[in-house]
């Protein structure tokens, strides 16, 4: 079985939507979580600055192919559709497109 490994990103909420934006995050579709858990994220976390820069954490296997696992999903396609409107520089993409993974320069064990 691979290592599973932690990756985080970075994204930008509009500022003006992030009281929405947590609230959406509130009520995240069933199916959406279904559909997280079955690409292979696992304890993923957003964390929200109040400037609107969102910070990614989630592990999985392999980051790649859990990202282009979520790009064929149906509700993902929804999701994103609906949730776009919230960032910054998407450029008609959606965030899950967009976000690119950080370096690991450090971890504690």
């Amino acid at each position: 079985m691979p290592e599973m490994k932690r990756h985080c990103f970075v994204l930008q909420v509009r500022p003006d939507r992030l009281e929405e934006y947590k609230e959406r995050h509130q009520q995240v579709w069933p199916d959406m979580l279904d559909a997280l858990r079955q690409t292979g994220w696992r304890n993923y976390s957003l964390f929200l600055r109040r400037d609107g820069l969102l910070v990614g954490y989630v592990e999985c296997d392999d980051f790649a192919a859990s990202r282009a696992a979520m790009l064929e999903m149906e509700v993902n396609t929804r999701w994103q559709a609906e949730m776009r409107e919230f960032f910054v520089g998407l450029e008609g993409a959606g965030a899950d497109e967009r976000m690119r993974p950080l370096e690991e320069v450090f971890h504690l064990e």
